[in-house]
């Protein structure tokens, strides 16, 4: 759970950082940025969902790495809407995960997350 949940944390830091480029370095940022989503860390989340078998990223209950892991999501899709396209387990994960009851609920409008 922590070394997914470190590799999620490394994917949201490029994501923060993007706001702190020089207005000339943005569009050159925000193209590696999606490059690396796209082609180094969404890749290894769909092999560790391929390789497991299950439902969920460890074992077969929801852990904080799942939460983790649907939040980046959601994020990457605020950057790049169709980022899960080459993704069908990410894409089912997060269909999967969004609809447990209490997390449904905190992604709907008036929440948290989307106030």
């Amino acid at each position: 759970i922590d070394i997914y949940v470190e590799g999620i944390f490394d994917l949201n830091e490029l994501f923060i950082i993007y706001f702190f480029q020089p207005a000339d370095k943005k569009e050159q940022y925000f193209a590696n940025m999606i490059d690396k989503t796209e082609n180094r860390y969404f890749p290894v989340f769909e092999k560790v969902l391929k390789d497991h078998g299950k439902d969920f990223l460890v074992g077969n209950q929801l852990s904080r790495a799942d939460v983790q892991l649907l939040e980046i999501i959601l994020m990457a899709e605020e950057w790049k809407a169709d980022i899960l396209a080459k993704f069908p387990l990410l894409q089912s994960f997060k269909a999967r995960i969004s609809n447990i009851p209490t997390i449904k609920k905190f992604l709907q409008p008036g929440s948290q997350r989307k106030p």
